[in-house]
C-alpha cells in the first residue's frame, strides 16, 4: 500500500516554524509521509504569517500554485492555518477566490488539527474553524523536528504590548505561559535525544510568567520569571547552547542581563528590537521605552558580557517619521554598533491603530531612508567582520552549505554563519573553527586542532 504524502509550507517567524513541526508530527502520526515538493503532496498545509505585507503576498502566490494540482487530483487536501487566518478579511478572500482550500484553522486551535482534518477527509466537506481567543496552551503534542541536534522550544504564546504597527496581539492573543516544569521536561527529553542547542521562543520571552504546577521535586515554586527558567535550563546535562527570542526592551530585567554572566550555556548573543531611534516615533509606536533607556540596556549587557553580539529590528518610514526622526535612528544605530539588523519598510497592517494614521510616508521617501540606513548598517558590519579574522571559535555544524554544495555550514555562538570544508560526519557536532576569511556578510573557516579562544 502506497502511503499518502504531505508537505507543510511555513511563512514567517520561528514560532510558525515550531507550529509547523507540530503539524508535521500530527500528520506523521496519522500515517502520512513527507514529500519535499508541496505541489505533489497529497496534503499541503500552508502556515501563514501576517506581520509583513510581503508574507501575505508570498502566501497567496503559493496558494495560487495549488489550483492546478487540486484540479488534477480532487482527492488532495489543502489546509491553511496561522496568523492570517485570525483576520476575517483573509477568510473572506479565501471564500471568494480560492475554492480549492479544504480546511482553515487558526493559531488558537492548532491542537484540534487531527480532528478537523479527519472530518474533512471523511466527509469531503470544507471546514473553517477559527477560535477568536486562546485557552491554556496544549501540551505533549507530537513534533517532527527539522534537526536532531538543535530544537525550538516554545515557552509562551501571545503578546500584551499592542505596538501600534503590529497585528500579533490580535492574531496570537494575550500572553499565556507554559508551566516551567513542562518546559524543563521538554528540554530534558531533547537533551536525552542528543539535542545540543535549544532556542526558547515567545512573542516576548522576557515577560514569561509560568505558574508552577506543584510537581514533587520541582525546582520551581509559584510564579516563575524568565531568568529563573533560564537558570534551571542551564543546568540540564547535554544542552551546550541556549538561545532565546524575541526580547522586548521594556521587559529586559537586570536579573536576565546577569544570566549572560552566570549561565555557562547561554549564548553570548541577544536579539533586542529597537524599531526606531526617535523618542517621538517610539511613543507613537507604543513601545514603552525611549532611546536613552534602550542605550542603558545595551551598556548593561556589554558590562555583563563584553563580547555579546547584539542584533535588532528597525522599521523605516513609520507614519509621521520626519527626517530628524530618521536621523535619530541613524545616530542610535551608530552608537550601538549592531552585529546585524533586520530592517523593514513600514507596511500598513489591517486592524492595527497605525493603519488609521493619516500622516503615512510616501513610498519614495521610505525607500530612500531604507537604503541610507542599510549603508550605515553595512559599514558597521564590515568593521565587525574584521574582528573575526583569524579568530578560533566553536561552531555548531548544521549541514551542507546552501551556496556551495562542497562545503559545510554552521553557526558561532554569536549566530554568525560560517562555511567550512569537512566531512558530513561533522554535522551535529560543535567543533573549533579558525576563521580564514571574514567578509561583511559571510565567514569562512577550517576545523582547528588547537584550543578555542571564543
Amino acid at each position: 500500500m502506497i502511503k499518502k504524502t504531505y508537505n507543510v509550507v511555513t511563512f514567517g517567524c520561528q514560532m510558525n516554524e515550531r507550529d509547523s513541526e507540530t503539524i508535521a508530527g500530527m500528520l506523521e502520526n496519522m500515517g502520512y509521509t513527507y514529500c519535499p515538493e508541496f505541489k505533489e503532496a497529497d496534503v499541503c498545509v500552508l502556515n501563514t504569517c501576517s506581520v509583513r505585507e510581503n508574507a501575505d503576498k508570498r502566501f497567496f502566490g503559493v496558494l495560487g500554485q495549488l489550483k492546478n494540482p487540486h484540479e488534477q487530483n480532487p482527492g488532495r487536501i489543502t489546509c491553511v492555518c496561522g496568523c492570517m487566518m485570525q483576520q476575517q478579511v483573509h477568510i473572506d478572500t479565501l471564500k471568494a477566490k480560492y475554492p480549492w482550500v479544504d480546511l482553515v484553522f487558526g493559531t488558537h486551535n492548532l491542537h484540534e488539527f487531527p480532528k478537523l482534518f479527519a472530518n474533512v477527509a471523511e466527509q469531503h466537506e470544507k471546514i473553517i474553524d477559527i477560535w477568536k481567543d486562546g485557552t491554556a496552551l496544549a501540551e505533549d503534542l507530537p513534533a517532527k523536528r527539522e534537526y536532531p541536534f538543535k530544537a525550538y522550544v516554545s515557552i509562551m504564546q501571545g503578546c500584551n504590548n499592542f505596538c501600534t504597527y503590529c497585528i500579533v496581539p490580535y492574531t496570537r492573543g494575550r500572553e499565556r505561559s507554559r508551566a516551567p516544569e513542562k518546559v524543563l521536561e521538554e528540554v530534558k527529553c531533547l537533551a536525552a535525544a542528543g539535542t545540543k542547542e535549544i532556542m526558547l521562543l515567545g512573542q516576548n520571552v522576557n515577560s514569561y510568567a509560568g505558574i508552577s504546577d506543584g510537581s514533587e521535586g520541582s525546582p520551581f515554586y509559584g510564579k516563575t520569571g524568565f531568568a529563573q527558567l533560564l537558570k534551571e535550563i542551564d543546568k540540564v546535562e547535554g544542552i551546550e547552547r541556549i538561545r532565546f527570542m524575541t526580547s522586548h526592551p521594556k521587559d529586559l530585567s537586570d536579573e536576565l542581563i546577569e544570566c549572560f554572566d552566570s549561565c555557562s550555556h547561554l549564548c553570548r548573543q541577544i536579539h533586542l528590537p529597537v524599531q526606531a531611534g526617535s523618542d517621538r516615533v517610539l511613543k507613537r509606536m507604543n513601545r514603552h521605552y525611549d532611546s536613552a533607556h534602550y542605550l542603558q540596556l545595551i551598556e548593561k549587557l556589554r558590562k555583563a558580557c563584553p563580547d555579546i553580539a547584539i542584533s535588532t529590528d528597525i522599521i523605516v518610514g513609520f507614519p509621521g517619521e520626519t527626517e530628524d526622526d530618521f536621523m535619530s535612528t541613524i545616530e542610535l544605530v551608530s552608537k550601538v554598533g549592531y552585529d546585524s539588523a533586520f530592517t523593514f519598510i513600514y507596511s500598513v497592517r489591517h486592524g492595527t491603530p497605525a493603519e488609521k494614521y493619516e500622516d503615512q510616508i510616501p513610498e519614495e521617501i521610505k525607500h530612500d531612508r531604507f537604503n541610507r540606513l542599510l549603508d550605515v548598517i553595512h559599514s558597521i558590519q564590515e568593521e565587525k567582520a574584521k574582528l573575526y579574522q583569524d579568530a578560533v571559535m566553536p561552531v555548531l555544524v548544521e549541514g551542507v552549505s546552501k551556496t556551495n554544495g562542497s562545503m559545510l555550514t554552521g553557526r558561532t555562538e554569536s549566530n554568525k554563519v560560517v562555511d567550512l570544508p569537512g566531512d558530513k560526519t561533522l554535522i551535529g557536532q560543535i567543533v573549533p573553527v579558525k576563521i580564514t576569511k571574514a567578509q561583511t556578510f559571510s565567514l569562512y573557516g577550517e576545523v582547528y586542532k588547537g584550543e578555542t579562544n571564543g
